[in-house]
């Protein structure tokens, strides 16, 4: 068995998000809906498309108006500030920013000079006007078979989902082949979950074990939080959002 993973650069973005800290309290960065919070803000961490070091800034202001000792702060304390707050980071947001950090890895320069938009004035301000859409553009990426999927590559939902729920992305950032073929493909992505409650939600991370890989991705094995996509009864929301989506496995262009 062979495994890659994505690159300590990007690894370290994506732990930045789900391992967020000050001071002695530590837990993931929330997601963030704006389609629930329905706002519309200049600054990147007031609409789910903030950095971490945009959300330490915002969070270190906030206490320091309300005069709290972060020395003390619980990571049960930061969180619920977090979502009280409506900071957090989106499905679209978390991917700008841990693609990007591959892509500059990679010497392929920032997303920022690589993404093309349907509005030339999106390119100013490419963060926030990047979407699932804009990622899952044929501009942009191209839909790949699963036997030659690799680290850094995406999976795409749109559309089709009851309730309203938006498009939704993944990140594959690791995959283990077995004769170089790949059999597991593990992913991280921004996302909450109905059975995640107030406070649950944030960067979850979850595998897909290939079971025909001549089949589609929504047709193999699908494991996140424990719970398995094949059991009848045991709910993996995820899988749910990508049968009900049209769902890719993708790569962006210049990958």
């Amino acid at each position: 068995m062979n495994t890659k993973v994505i690159s300590d650069a990007t690894q370290t973005m994506i732990n930045q998000y789900k391992n967020f800290h000050i001071g002695p309290a530590i837990c993931s960065v929330p997601y963030y809906n704006n389609r629930v919070a329905g706002r519309r803000a200049a600054l990147r961490v007031e609409v789910g498309k903030g950095s971490p070091k945009d959300i330490y800034e915002e969070l270190i202001h906030i206490f320091l108006k309300n005069r709290v000792d972060t020395k003390l702060l619980t990571s049960e304390g930061l969180k619920k500030v977090m979502v009280e707050n409506n900071i957090g980071i989106d499905c679209s947001g978390f991917a700008y920013y841990v693609l990007n950090e591959e892509s500059l890895g990679r010497g392929k320069g920032s997303l920022s000079r690589r993404l093309r938009f349907d509005r030339w004035l999106a390119m100013f301000r490419p963060i926030i006007n990047t979407n699932v859409l804009t990622l899952s553009d044929n501009r942009n990426s191209k839909i790949i078979p699963i036997k030659e999927a690799q680290v850094g590559d995406i999976i795409t939902m749109v559309g089709g989902v009851e309730g309203g729920e938006r498009n939704h992305i993944l990140i594959i950032n690791q995959i283990e082949y077995q004769n170089f073929i790949p059999v597991t493909l593990h992913y991280v992505h921004a996302i909450a979950w109905p059975s995640d409650g107030a406070y649950g939600h944030g960067i979850h991370e979850g595998k897909i074990e290939i079971t025909n890989i001549e089949k589609p991705i929504v047709e193999q094995r699908w494991i996140e939080l424990e719970k398995d996509a094949t059991v009848v009864g045991d709910e993996n929301y995820t899988f749910s959002r990508a049968r009900q989506s049209a769902t890719e496995l993708r790569r962006l262009n210049w990958f």
